[in-house]
């Protein structure tokens, strides 16, 4: 499968290859997302990642074909029993606070995440199979696992680590200049809703194989300001408040596109699609009639094409299109986009009435489902989208999809009472790990299990994927998961693949995307040039 990522722009991108990083300067980027933590433990939010990745890094890379590559590591090995990984360490790398990279500090990042008084669900998943992790010597990580788990890699090269000097400090869940990490840049400054400041670590000799350069980063200082609307954003760019913005509108690609004073890319973001989940033990969705109903009353690429000016590409299953290892292609056209079958259901489910509104009830109850989405995880011109889907769920078949936009605490809330209808969502998890999050029973391991669905072949085709290396085999089971779980029982609605897109100045060089994950890359090979 290709890949992923599309750049263009008016300038001469051979002249761009080919011109000679220019060391120091310094940088501003718009950004759409605050983070809500700075920890990198704690925080859930992908599109942050670009910010946190500057000062917290991992035992290895990936590469755009899904494999793995040295970084705070050298390598890795897995036993013949698939119960034992041990991670070599790179010699001579240190916190920005002083502190050496040790296996003991590694093997703490792990343990403590395992504390639920810290990590809260966090501490679920992957970690569950974790029996124990230990420094075999000074620079060698062993990690000993219940059961084989082929997911474990994916989890623990990514895994982002802090300095062990943190554990002590106030700011550890909040995160902050006090948390340190072993990256090309140290937070130094943070002002709640306006930016982050970053200035270059100045020791910095260890980045990934992958990178386009070694040694320190190029810039000295970078700033990210937050500016949540994209129009904000482009006005920033356009008169050169800042150099670089990520999250351009469908509607504003057009601006930088093939203009000479800009550079625009897009990255199609690996995990799972942007997904209505059909909440299918509470309201009306519980009837799996209604559930199909609610796909069918939905023409998603019409959808699309008026809201992104086909600047999105269409999700159709559990997994992203541009995961290399585990996208299943057969699904594409299966299900959808069928009024009068919609309309079918909901007869057959009783909903024949209809109230003044228009909308469909049955004995004197409206169909109503109420969709909740975090206030928090808003962005892509979503709450656009989701008015679109609410338009066509009435106008083609009577339902009433309530559009609820919460904060964080009243989110936790209505999930831990199970009273939502649906919940929109998607994440960037990669390896499988997001597949069983949204497909496992919600406890213990099903930690973004929307839909509440508990069949059992759910979780028998998750062990059997999990518990060999075979890749092959695992895209098989997972393939298996994908038609069950979408076309059989209609738990969700997969609308788009989440993207990131980048506008940059013509005076900035480097900005890209991180291979196989697909979100933005940190500014370590970032540099400017303003002549």
């Amino acid at each position: 499968m290709a890949v992923l990522a599309a750049a263009c722009g008016g300038t001469d991108t051979a002249a761009r290859e080919s011109a000679q990083p220019v060391s120091g300067g310094s940088l501003t980027w718009g950004v759409e997302t605050e983070p809500t933590t700075l920890n990198p433990h704690l925080n859930g939010q992908s599109n942050t990642h670009l910010m946190l990745r500057n000062v917290f890094e991992s035992l290895l890379a990936r590469t755009t074909e899904g494999g793995f590559v040295g970084w705070l590591a050298t390598g890795h090995e897995i036993s013949p029993d698939g119960l034992t990984y041990t991670f070599p360490l790179r010699e001579g790398v240190k916190f920005t606070d002083g502190n050496p990279l040790t296996a003991t500090a590694v093997a703490r990042n792990f343990t403590t995440m395992q504390d639920v008084s810290y990590s809260g669900g966090w501490s679920a998943g992957p970690l569950s199979h974790l029996a124990a992790v230990t420094a075999r010597d000074e620079r060698t990580v062993v990690f000993t696992l219940k059961d084989p788990y082929a997911p474990f890699l994916d989890f623990a090269a990514g895994f982002p680590l802090i300095s062990p000097a943190a554990w002590d400090k106030p700011q550890l869940k909040a995160g902050g200049p006090e948390i340190a990490g072993t990256g090309p840049f140290v937070l130094d400054r943070y002002v709640k809703g306006q930016e982050l400041h970053f200035r270059k670590n100045p020791d910095y000799n260890w980045a990934p194989q992958s990178a386009k350069h070694q040694g320190p980063a190029y810039l000295d200082e970078v700033t990210y300001r937050f500016l949540p609307e994209s129009s904000v954003r482009t006005g920033a760019l356009t008169s050169g408040q800042v150099d670089l913005i990520e999250g351009v509108s469908g509607n504003d690609a057009a601006l930088f596109r093939d203009n000479p004073d800009f550079t625009y890319s897009t990255g199609l973001n690996n995990g799972s699609p942007y997904t209505l989940y059909w909440n299918a033990t509470f309201g009306p969705a519980t009837d799996e009639r209604v559930r199909k109903a609610l796909n069918n009353s939905v023409d998603v690429n019409a959808v699309l094409q008026s809201i992104y000016r086909g600047e999105r590409t269409r999700g159709w299953g559990i997994a992203s299109s541009v995961d290399t290892l585990f996208y299943d292609k057969s699904i594409e056209g299966t299900y959808g986009a069928d009024k009068a079958a919609a309309n079918r259901l909901l007869d057959e489910a009783g909903w024949t009435a209809k109230d003044s509104d228009g909308f469909r009830t049955k004995d004197g109850q409206r169909l109503t489902i109420e969709l909740v989405q975090a206030q928090s995880t808003v962005r892509d011109q979503r709450e656009v989208l989701l008015q679109a889907v609410q338009a066509q769920a009435k106008q083609n078949a009577g339902i009433d999809l309530k559009l609820s936009y919460v904060d964080l605490g009243t989110y936790s809330e209505l999930r831990k009472k199970n009273a939502f209808g649906s919940i929109a969502n998607s994440d960037t998890i990669t390896g499988g790990i997001d597949i069983e999050n949204h497909w496992y029973p919600p406890t213990p391991l099903g930690t973004l299990n929307y839909s509440r669905a508990t069949d059992p072949e759910l979780s028998t085709w998750l062990r059997a994927a999990a518990s060999t290396t075979d890749t092959a085999e695992r895209a098989k089971q997972y393939a298996q998961l994908q038609r069950f779980a979408i076309v059989d029982k209609a738990y969700g609605l997969p609308l788009y693949i989440p993207e990131n897109q980048i506008a940059t100045g013509a005076h900035v060089y480097g900005a890209g995307y991180r291979p196989y994950k697909q979100l933005p890359e940190n500014a370590y090979d970032i540099w400017v040039d303003r002549g």
